[in-house]
């Protein structure tokens, strides 16, 4: 089996961090505005009284 040089480990290990990162942020996004949407609906509806 032929060996990779070096330059190109280093190729395939920036893409696949820098997809990582990427798919995170898309995350982080999507679910950071449903969260807020969702934790506003709760904060309106729950009145606790003790």
């Amino acid at each position: 089996m032929p060996q990779m040089s070096p330059m190109w480990w280093t190729m395939i290990f920036f893409m696949l961090i820098s997809t990582l990162l990427l798919m995170m942020m898309i995350l982080y996004f999507m679910f950071s505005n449903k969260m807020k949407t969702y934790s506003n609906y709760n904060k309106k509806i729950l009145h606790w009284k003790w």
